[in-house]
């Protein structure tokens, strides 16, 4: 959760696969979220600048280093946390066997060959990627993910997707619903998950479930997340701009206006940087700022090439 860059890299190098899934269908007591549609980049004007930066800068990096060609091969991503079992990766797309047979080679190399059964389905078990050897090596590919911790599960049982967990018992909970671990909204205290018709990208994070970061998360320390219990994030394709939109649940109403009346004032100091062009200045002043209770909501629309130049930086 770091960045986006570092988010996607850490993820694809799992060479996980997602059953079909969105924001909808994350578990509610998730403690943080994340779903990537690159088909619906692909195919939405709006999306395709976005889509030729993940292409440059993380498709890239993943073939030179594994020899897999995810731009073709990846349509959707979606992973998740849940409380005390560890992050869950569903990926979607039209995986090759040539995919399928390195993704093998790794299993030999880190894990288990011998298949497990769930659900008449099969599975394997990986290591926490350092090798037989200690080295590490396992045909140039590498599973850095700190999250796995000391082992994970993988399938590729269902068809075009390859599921990657934690645990044993998410693997075989994922087999038996062909994928999916639906999510509900119907509770008090929910993950909240924002969507809309074309979106492109959505993440959220339960912040109270994090708690407190150290030396090397240090904003988790921020008076902003400090004093919020959800965070949740959308992109999404409107027309030829991106419509961006998070909304913050703060520890109560009071705090929702105090943080707003924060993001005007950085917006209206911003404005006048002598670094900012007059569309990227027309665009923060058309910035929506809401308070509803303790919903503090923040949304603009963005030039796609300015929000891939801010990637890119």
């Amino acid at each position: 959760m770091r960045n986006l860059k570092t988010s996607f890299l850490g993820l694809l190098l799992v060479f996980s696969a997602p059953a079909t899934a969105d924001g909808g269908d994350v578990p509610d007591t998730s403690t943080w979220y994340f779903h990537v549609d690159f088909e619906q980049m692909r195919t939405a004007e709006a999306g395709r600048s976005l889509y030729t930066w993940a292409v440059d800068e993380v498709f890239w990096d993943i073939n030179e280093e594994a020899g897999v060609d995810l731009a073709k091969e990846l349509d959707k991503l979606t992973a998740y946390s849940l409380p005390g079992q560890g992050p869950v990766f569903l990926f979607e797309g039209n995986i090759s066997q040539t995919s399928r047979d390195r993704l093998m080679a790794f299993v030999a190399a880190e894990g288990d060959l011998a298949p497990l059964k769930s659900s008449g389905r099969s599975y394997y078990r990986l290591s926490d990627g350092s090798g037989s050897d200690g080295n590490g090596d396992a045909g140039n590919i590498e599973l850095q993910f700190d999250s796995l911790q000391n082992e994970s599960w993988v399938s590729m049982a269902l068809d075009n997707k390859v599921l990657v967990t934690a645990t044993e018992g998410q693997m075989q909970a994922l087999l038996k619903n062909n994928g999916r671990i639906a999510g509900k909204r119907s509770h008090k205290g929910a993950l909240l998950v924002l969507t809309a018709e074309k979106a492109l990208l959505q993440a959220g994070v339960n912040s109270g479930e994090l708690g407190g970061g150290d030396d090397s998360e240090p904003g988790w320390e921020s008076n902003i997340l400090r004093n919020t219990e959800q965070v949740a994030f959308l992109v999404a394709a409107a027309a030829n701009k991106l419509a961006i939109e998070a909304t913050l649940v703060t520890t109560e109403a009071e705090m929702a206006e105090s943080l707003a009346s924060v993001v005007r004032g950085l917006i209206s100091l911003t404005a006048f940087s002598d670094d900012l062009d007059a569309e990227a200045v027309a665009m923060l002043q058309g910035t929506r700022i809401e308070t509803k209770g303790k919903n503090l909501s923040i949304s603009l629309a963005i030039d796609p090439d300015v929000l891939v130049a801010t990637l890119s930086e």
